[in-house]
């Protein structure tokens, strides 16, 4: 069990949740150390097959899910879920946490040193392993990242606004260096991948032709697109500049219901984008109010300031005339 003495700065940190963030920041200190030896160590960008829900798991995937259970245990979390296995996994009999867990978000981008990193969320724990994260994520009770770029960054909120911390690579302490963070209100950045373009349901083509329209369309604005490609880089990001970020369902086979996982990945960001006052969305419906019916279900999702988040959702709005037309001909946008 890890003492007070600790690698993160837990007079910022509430009481209740010392023991488990000290171990978050304890295996994202000894995962960011590995990363950033990249190939001076072990290949850990080496595929090593998939995973149960069909996605390619690397080298990397497995070290960071070992690491964090290794961590956890111990510190009161009950139930461990993550998006590298495929059922619940017992830590503490006693405890009365439950957490879900991306261990390494992008794991693609290993080999080309694009920032990758971890997301959390926790909820109570209750005697029935499953039942503990198939529910609202409005149940949240704290949720959060960690992003191994430039910096390593830990961002967190407990349910009272939201913190960032910065490791300190001399003393391996994670330091507070900024709270009540809040995502800007305006912005002329949106992330989506552009390449899909024609599978997109109509509203969300809409809603990109008019950005591409910038000043000439309705949002009146010029935009720049961006795409990392490495979730927890994208919510950073926003989260520091603003902007909305689009991963809608489209016509493909395995991505009708959308492609990011609402248990592991969307749920705890729209806790965190909600607690620093932006909106989160699977495009129309609020993120948080809605139920996992299974651990790997998927959802679309759509995340960041709340104009642009309602924005999008406006779009759903309009009558398949409107989005088929063309951006000055739109009658819920012209003025």
């Amino acid at each position: 069990m890890l003492d007070e003495a600790g690698p993160i700065e837990v007079q910022h940190v509430p009481a209740a949740w010392r023991r488990p963030m000290q171990a978050i920041a304890a295996a994202a200190r000894d995962l960011s150390a590995a990363i950033a030896a990249g190939g001076l160590g072990d290949a850990l960008g080496t595929q090593l097959g998939q995973n149960s829900d069909g996605d390619r798991q690397a080298a990397l995937d497995v070290i960071a899910d070992a690491t964090f259970r290794r961590a956890l245990a111990g510190t009161g979390v009950r139930w461990y879920a993550s998006e590298e296995l495929d059922t619940v996994t017992a830590l503490d009999d006693g405890g009365d946490l439950a957490i879900a867990i991306d261990p390494l978000d992008g794991s693609s981008n290993i080999d080309v040193n694009v920032s990758i990193g971890t997301i959390f969320g926790f909820y109570p724990a209750e005697d029935d392993a499953e039942a503990s994260f198939l529910r609202p994520g409005r149940d949240l009770l704290a949720a959060g990242y960690v992003i191994y770029g430039p910096q390593t960054a830990l961002v967190a909120s407990f349910g009272d606004g939201v913190l960032k911390f910065v490791l300190d690579r001399a003393t391996g302490v994670f330091r507070l260096v900024a709270e009540g963070i809040a995502v800007p209100k305006c912005s002329s950045e949106y992330a989506i991948n552009a390449s899909n373009y024609r599978h997109w349901p109509q509203p969300i083509r809409a809603y990109i032709d008019d950005c591409l329209a910038g000043c000439e369309g309705p949002h009146d604005c010029d935009f720049n697109m961006r795409w990392i490609a490495s979730l927890v880089a994208e919510v950073h990001r926003i989260v520091t500049r603003g902007g909305v970020f689009l991963y809608p369902s489209d016509r493909r086979k395995g991505y009708e219901h959308g492609r990011l996982r609402r248990v592991y990945e969307c749920a705890p960001i729209a806790f965190l984008i909600e607690q620093a006052g932006g909106k989160a969305t699977d495009g129309c419906d609020r993120l948080l109010d809605q139920r996992a019916e299974s651990l790997h279900e998927r959802t679309p999702f759509v995340f960041g300031s709340a104009e642009k988040v309602d924005r999008v959702a406006a779009y759903h709005d309009l009558s398949e005339a409107e989005t088929s037309a063309l951006f000055g001909k739109r009658g819920l946008f012209r003025s």
